[in-house]
């Protein structure tokens, strides 16, 4: 028998405010244990939360880029749990009447995409830190770090229309891309300002009813994520074959043994005994207020993709990796604007610009090559100053100096032959150094033309024009064959 994967992701996002989502102690991610806390985020009696108006601003951003309705009425609720990571002994979250409903985000596999929708995005404050025994002496030692207590979240619930641990990966880079370019989390799934918990269940194909769910957590990069749903699908799978039944529990992942241990029974919203938060009023979202917030939204990645390979004429997967990030994509289209060529911007960025800074381990803005000087040395290469092959030497210079590219070729002598004589005499030199190649070629053997090539461009430190090398090459030896 065929099996289904149906799954369901539950993502929450830590908003980049400077202060907490009811008060005003730092939300900076770090610091010494214990450092970012206050009377509110502690729970001390006799305090009142008040809403962080940024906070609100970001969570109706994200609604607005996934297609949410955003609700003009919503309410915040208390959800209670003991942990002691949680000093008040309740979450402050919202529940039966969130501020975004009903949206979708769309994934594009090859020429295929597909829309999956989104129950509800919600406000509410993230919990602190257990830190456990493998960082102390003692085996039974958990301290407690509550500065992340009172981070503001948005947790983005998905649909169950995820099917693949592939889909799952495409939807959570796209989620990540929006709020990175929204600049409301900055999505770094190492740092937890990006959490994923995944539910999970299977049933056989072509059946509607639902199997037994279980959930996923402790994923702390997209790519363990489709690890520990691959590996969660062939568990359920297994137990269904050899007739056992798959219980109902929350699971937690091991990205080192790459397997999931059971954790606890999966809880019900009824466990949590919900009730309206009584300290805050009912949060009240005018229609101007969104329309003023829709018309603040940047590009988004989809759209931004489109435009880039309609604009400057690149194919959809240069579209991809060059929007991967907003500062990626900004420095490529100046790039492509002032080189006034769009495939040779692209193939620059993703190949030289890219590599440079994967091996060095850098980031785009400790990049000395400034989008103006890329362009001009882009300009170097299409004029035929120098060649590409001299242009990747003098890249490497404007990396390591930040110095513009036609300083570089000044001072280094690289400026391309393109005189016709001397190109000549270059090439009669080699013909006459390499008879037995000369001979091949009047014999049929056309691939040595090659190799002759080489020689002429090794003779001219690589500094001659290749075209006209080769051109000049074919000449030669044509009037030799007559």
């Amino acid at each position: 028998m065929s099996y289904e994967a149906v799954i369901g992701l539950e993502v929450h996002c830590q908003l980049s405010t400077e202060s907490k989502i009811f008060s005003g102690s730092s939300a900076a991610f770090g610091g010494e244990p214990n450092s970012h806390v206050d009377p509110v985020c502690l729970g001390l009696p006799g305090v009142l939360p008040v809403l962080n108006k940024t906070a609100v601003i970001f969570a109706i951003k994200t609604g607005l880029a996934m297609n949410c309705r955003i609700a003009g009425h919503s309410v915040f609720a208390r959800k209670n749990y003991f942990y002691p990571d949680l000093p008040k002994g309740y979450q402050i979250s919202q529940f039966d009447e969130p501020l975004c409903e009903h949206g979708y985000l769309e994934i594009q596999d090859g020429n295929e995409s597909r829309r999956i929708g989104i129950t509800r995005i919600h406000l509410e404050e993230d919990a602190g830190k257990s830190i456990h025994a493998e960082s102390f002496v003692k085996s039974d030692e958990t301290l407690v770090d509550v500065n992340r207590c009172g981070v503001p979240l948005v947790e983005i619930v998905g649909e169950p229309d995820i099917r693949t641990p592939r889909e799952a990966n495409l939807y959570l880079t796209e989620l990540r891309q929006i709020v990175r370019y929204l600049g409301v989390c900055d999505g770094n799934m190492e740092e937890g300002s990006l959490r994923c918990d995944a539910n999970i269940s299977v049933r056989p194909a072509g059946q509607k009813e639902l199997g037994v769910k279980t959930e996923l957590k402790n994923m702390n990069s997209i790519r363990g994520v489709e690890r520990a749903l691959e590996f969660e699908i062939a568990r359920q799978v297994k137990i269904l074959e050899e007739g056992g039944s798959i219980q109902q529990e929350t699971l937690l992942w091991n990205a080192n043994t790459n397997e999931a241990a059971p954790m606890r029974s999966k809880e019900y919203s009824h466990d949590y005994r919900y009730f309206p938060e009584p300290d805050l009023v009912p949060l009240s979202i005018t229609d101007e207020w969104i329309a003023d917030i829709e018309n603040s939204l940047p590009e988004l990645p989809s759209a931004r993709r489109r435009r880039l390979a309609v604009e400057y004429g690149v194919p959809e997967y240069d579209a991809a990796v060059l929007t991967d990030n907003q500062a990626l994509a900004d420095y490529y289209e100046e790039v492509a604007r002032a080189a006034g060529d769009g495939k040779a911007a692209s193939n620059w960025v993703m190949g030289e610009v890219l590599g440079y800074l994967n091996e060095h381990n850098l980031n785009l803005k400790d990049l000395k090559v400034t989008s103006e000087n890329l362009a001009a040395l882009l300009k170097l290469v299409a004029e035929g100053t120098i060649s590409g092959k001299i242009a990747k030497t003098v890249f490497a210079e404007m990396a390591s100096t930040g110095e513009q590219p036609d300083t570089i070729v000044a001072a280094k002598g690289l400026v391309q032959i393109s005189d016709s004589s001397e190109i000549t005499g270059h090439v009669q030199q080699v013909l006459a150094d390499n008879p037995t190649e000369v001979e091949k070629f009047l014999a049929g053997k056309e691939q040595v033309v090659g190799f002759l090539v080489g020689q002429v461009m090794r003779a001219t430190c690589g500094k001659a024009n290749p075209k006209l090398v080769n051109q000049t090459l074919r000449d030669e030896l044509q009037r030799l064959r007559k």
